[in-house]
């Protein structure tokens, strides 16, 4: 059975970093493309950044672009998100993503909140 597991969200002031993780099990991970999305509160859940099998494509939401970097370890079964540049409207849960055809797989999130 899949199963993602994040962690690395907490508090920081606007300007600062974190990166997060996403910790995989149940798949061939080095196989598929990961993602992340993230949900403010009383907003749609968007993407925020993907990364191919192989580690050599990225893919960034417009309002990322810059300050976040997307990043696996394949032997770690592990995709990373460092966030630099903090700001407010960052804040959101974020959430780890995996497509198998057509299902859609999702960790339970870790919160990331930015103060200004």
């Amino acid at each position: 059975q899949v199963q993602l597991v994040e962690s690395g969200g907490g508090l920081v002031q606007a300007g600062g970093s974190l990166r997060l993780s996403c910790a995989a099990s149940g798949l061939t991970f080095s196989s598929y493309a990961m993602g992340w999305f993230r949900q403010a509160p009383g907003k749609e859940r968007e993407f925020v950044a993907r990364i191919r099998w192989s580690g050599g494509s990225t893919y960034y939401a417009d309002s990322v672009k810059g300050r976040f970097t997307i990043s696996r370890d394949n032997a770690k079964s592990t995709v990373y998100l460092q966030m630099n540049s903090l700001k407010p409207e960052d804040t959101a849960v974020y959430y780890c993503h995996l497509g198998l055809g057509s299902v859609d797989y999702w960790g339970r999130g870790t919160q990331v909140t930015v103060s200004s």
